[in-house]
């Protein structure tokens, strides 16, 4: 291990939530459609391999800025594209934040931002959220080493929501960009992109992996102003999309009626989600998102999750230092939150001294 930054060498890493690669699950630990994707989405792969693959891909996905600038209403040259969003959350750390310096992040929140900045040398502060899941003071407190602050808008693993004012309002405030990682925003009713044009400060995140059920193909853009844009260019793979993403994800983001479907589903079954959830016994959080957040603290969840997952059932068991536990579970089809709801209330205790420990 001589070899090895010792950066490298300290650090945990992220863990991505399982993937089982053998039998039949309940899949609902990882935020995934439960939906298949738009059928003009696998009609333009077709095309595309027809085509063939013998050439590179367009670097910068031309088509698919042209087709996101009509849906979003900002020119093709606000928008960089990415192997993912995590592809651009790490162009972002790279392009902004030196070795030794500071990246800020709400807490809790998404633990991938805190393995970016161990992987760049850089230093990271975690503010947590306050009881009503806003940010004070300290979020915006200034530091001469604060370089670059995340804010993932919808949080994971809550579910919750600031509004594009409070976002402005902390943007307006940092002396450094604030990356607005909307993951998650199709399933709620207000976003952050607008904010671009007020703020240079403002840069917004998307994926195609949750609302467009594409997590496999792997794609997902950024819009921020265009000199920042020109800047983080310099820093991304040469061809970090391929050309099979590049054109389903511009036949993804072209169908609107197919998004406006399955946002609709999704919103529904959330709803009744959260509803049989809280009837079960959990504080469950208003959820913006494609999940739901689930605690309480009179009961051990993990015991819950390790019982669920042994009937075939996944869902997501995590653990935050003084915030305690809780269970994050997917927002599936309607007959995956039928099984769910079932299993569970056959292992929910009838109190927590049935909880072995």
């Amino acid at each position: 291990m001589s070899y090895v930054r010792g950066q490298i060498v300290g650090m945990a890493g992220y863990v991505p939530g399982e993937q089982p690669q053998a039998g039949k699950f309940i899949k609902l630990n990882t935020n995934e459609n439960p939906y298949p994707c738009s059928p003009a989405v696998t009609l333009a792969i077709q095309q595309c391999l027809q085509q063939g693959l013998t050439r590179y891909p367009d670097p910068l996905a031309t088509a698919f800025r042209q087709a996101a600038s009509d849906q979003l209403g900002v020119p093709p040259d606000w928008i960089l594209c990415g192997n993912g969003s995590d592809d651009l959350l790490t162009i972002l750390t790279r392009t902004f934040v030196d070795p030794g310096r500071l990246l800020r992040m709400p807490y809790p929140s998404y633990i991938l931002y805190r393995s970016l900045a161990e992987i760049q040398g850089a230093r990271s502060q975690e503010v947590r959220f306050r009881p009503d899941w806003t940010l004070g003071a300290d979020f915006v407190a200034p530091d001469p080493d604060l370089r670059l602050a995340f804010l993932p808008n919808p949080n994971s693993p809550t579910g919750t929501i600031l509004r594009p004012e409070q976002v402005l309002e902390l943007a307006r405030q940092l002396p450094c960009p604030l990356v607005v990682d909307e993951a998650y925003v199709d399933f709620a009713d207000q976003h952050c992109v607008p904010l671009v044009r007020e703020c240079e400060r403002v840069i917004v995140t998307r994926t195609l992996s949750k609302s467009y059920a594409l997590a496999g193909l792997r794609f997902g853009f950024l819009v921020a102003q265009p000199h920042l844009i020109r800047e983080m260019v310099k820093v991304k793979d040469s061809y970090n999309c391929d050309a099979l993403s590049i054109a389903g994800a511009t036949a993804a983001i072209s169908d609107v009626d197919w998004l406006n479907e399955n946002r609709s589903r999704i919103v529904s079954a959330r709803r009744r989600l959260t509803q049989e959830l809280r009837a079960c016994g959990f504080t469950v959080p208003d959820s913006h998102a494609n999940f739901v957040w689930c605690t309480r603290p009179d009961w051990e969840l993990k015991p819950i999750y390790e019982r669920l997952k042994n009937q075939r059932v996944l869902i997501r068991y995590m653990q935050y230092r003084d915030w305690g536990e809780g269970l994050r579970v997917t927002v599936g089809s309607d007959e995956q939150i039928d099984a769910f709801l079932a299993l569970l209330r056959c292992e929910l205790p009838a109190s927590p001294s049935e909880i072995p420990s």
